[in-house]
C-alpha cells in the first residue's frame, strides 16, 4: 500500500531481526482455521447504498423471540430504560479517556461514583474502572499476586472455565509463571488438595464465587489457607449473587474482579464489557489501570482527577504495573446509572428473584425422568443438569421450540453436562415450558 514507508529492503531487515523468514512466520501461532485464506483483494468495493442493503439481507436472518437460559458469564437482566438514556447522551457517548481533568470532570465524576459503588458492593477498599472485562481483570490479578509476592506460581480452580484458563495462561507465558490447577471433584476445591499445593512458592489463589457450576465456593475458609502460606486470595465474583452472599471484602479476599455486563449492560454477543477489578488498600500503588479520585482545587472546591497512576504511559516502563490502556468508562457508566436506579434493595430483590427462579427450575428439571443435578451443593442462579443424551443434542433441539436449553459443558470434561442459568426475566410459565419440552425430547 503506497502510503506505508517501510521499504522491501527495511521489511527485511526488521525480519531478519526477529528471526523470521516471512511474515507468515509472524502469526504462526494463530490457529490455521482463524486466518484468511481467500483473496480479499479481488472483492470489489461497493457503494453506502449497496452495502446498506447488503447488511440489511444479513440482519433479516436473525431470529427473535427466543428464551435465554444462557450464562456461564454472561446473563439476561432487565435492563431500565434510564440506562440507555443517559449513557446514550453525547456528552457521554463522545468522550474518551479523561486525560484533561479540566475539561472531564463529568466523566471523572462518573467513574468515581462507578469505583465508589463496586467497592460498597464487593466490601473492598479501591476500585478501578479500566478493564475489558471479567476475564482480563482476572488476568491482570495473576500478575499483580506475583508480582507483589514476588512468587512465580499461581493456583487456579479446577473448575474455572476454559477462557479464563486460556487467557491466564497467555497473560503469564511471557513471564514465566507456572500455573497450577486445584482439583474441584465435586464441583469446589478440594480443600485437603489445596492445603497441600499452597505452598510458600505460591502467589495466590483464583477461585469464582458463584463458580462456573453455580455453586457457591467456602472463599473465607479457601482465604485461611492461601494467607497461611503468604499468598493472596483472587475471587472472580457475580457482581449480582454479592446482593445476597457474604461480601469477599469481610471473607479475607485480597483482590476482586468480576463481569460488570450484568449490571445494566446487554449481552451483546459478548461484549463490549467492562472487567471489575477491586483490591485492599495494602495494594493500591499495584493496582492496574485508571482511578480517579475526588480533591479540592484552588478555589477550595470539590473536583476530580485520575490519581496514583500506574501505567507504562505515565511512569518508567519497568516500574508499571499493566500496559492495560483502555478505559471502559461508557460500560462503567451503565454500570453506574443501574446501580443508582436499583439501589441496595434493588439488587438484593434481583438476586433473591435470580436466587428463587433458579431453585424452582432445578426442582422441576430433577424430577424430569433421565434427568439430575450433578451437584447437591448450594447454588445462587445457575446448576449444572446431568442429561440422559449428550448436551449438544439437548441444546440443538430445544431450539426448535426458541429455547436456549443452557451451555453443553463438553469442554469442561462431560458431554452430558448442561449448564443452565436463570434470571430475574424468566417468568413461570417461561420456566415451565422449559420442563415441558424437555420431557418432550
Amino acid at each position: 500500500m503506497p502510503f506505508i514507508s517501510n521499504s522491501d529492503e527495511d521489511r527485511r531487515a526488521m525480519l531478519d531481526a526477529l528471526g523470521a523468514k516471512d511474515i507468515n512466520d509472524l502469526v504462526s501461532g494463530i490457529p490455521k482455521e482463524c486466518l484468511l485464506t481467500e483473496d480479499w483483494k479481488q472483492s470489489p468495493g461497493k457503494s453506502e447504498q449497496a452495502v446498506y442493503k447488503y447488511l440489511s439481507s444479513v440482519a433479516q436472518r436473525n431470529e427473535w423471540g427466543y428464551i435465554s437460559f444462557l450464562g456461564g458469564g454472561s446473563y439476561d437482566h432487565f435492563i431500565p430504560a434510564a440506562v440507555n438514556t443517559i449513557a446514550g447522551r453525547s456528552e457521554f457517548i463522545t468522550a474518551y479517556t479523561p486525560y484533561q481533568a479540566e475539561v472531564s470532570q463529568g466523566t471523572l465524576q462518573a467513574i468515581y461514583e462507578y469505583q465508589t459503588m463496586i467497592c460498597e458492593l464487593t466490601g473492598m477498599d479501591v476500585s478501578n474502572a479500566s478493564m475489558y472485562c471479567g476475564v482480563t481483570s482476572t488476568a491482570e490479578a495473576v500478575l499483580l499476586a506475583t508480582s507483589h509476592t514476588e512468587r512465580k506460581k499461581i493456583l487456579i480452580a479446577g473448575n474455572l472455565p476454559v477462557n479464563y484458563q486460556i487467557l491466564i495462561k497467555t497473560y503469564c507465558h511471557g513471564r514465566g509463571i507456572v500455573i497450577e490447577k486445584v482439583p474441584c471433584p465435586e464441583g469446589i476445591i478440594d480443600q485437603g488438595a489445596l492445603k497441600r499445593q499452597m505452598d510458600t512458592t505460591a502467589a495466590g489463589l483464583v477461585v469464582q464465587y458463584p463458580n462456573y457450576y453455580g455453586l457457591i465456593e467456602p472463599i473465607a475458609r479457601l482465604s485461611e489457607i492461601v494467607h497461611s502460606a503468604g499468598g493472596l486470595m483472587i475471587t472472580a465474583v457475580n457482581p449480582v449473587a454479592l446482593g445476597v452472599l457474604r461480601t469477599p471484602g469481610s471473607s479475607g479476599v485480597d483482590i476482586v474482579t468480576g463481569e460488570g455486563q450484568v449490571l445494566g449492560n446487554e449481552m451483546s454477543w459478548g461484549g463490549p464489557y467492562v472487567g471489575i477489578l477491586a483490591v485492599k488498600e495494602a495494594l493500591i500503588r499495584k493496582i492496574p489501570g485508571r482511578l480517579s479520585g475526588m480533591t479540592i482545587d484552588t478555589n477550595g472546591k470539590r473536583g476530580f482527577v485520575l490519581t496514583l497512576q500506574t501505567r507504562e504511559q505515565h511512569i518508567r516502563r519497568a516500574k508499571a504495573t499493566s500496559n492495560i490502556c483502555s478505559n471502559e468508562g461508557l460500560i462503567a457508566l451503565r454500570s453506574c446509572v443501574y446501580m443508582s436506579l436499583l439501589g441496595k434493595e434493588g439488587i438484593r430483590e434481583v438476586a433473591l428473584q435470580c436466587l428463587q427462579k433458579a431453585h424452582y427450575l432445578a426442582d422441576a428439571i430433577a424430577k424430569v425422568p433421565g434427568y439430575s443435578l450433578k451437584y447437591n451443593k448450594p447454588f445462587f442462579n445457575e446448576f449444572v443438569v446431568k442429561c440422559p443424551k449428550p448436551a449438544q443434542v439437548i441444546y440443538e433441539k430445544m431450539q426448535a421450540y426458541k429455547l436456549f436449553a443452557g451451555i453443553p459443558l463438553a469442554d469442561m470434561g462431560d458431554p452430558n453436562d448442561l449448564l443452565v442459568a436463570v434470571t430475574e426475566q424468566r417468568t413461570k410459565q417461561e420456566m415451565d415450558l422449559y420442563v415441558e419440552k424437555l420431557k418432550s425430547l
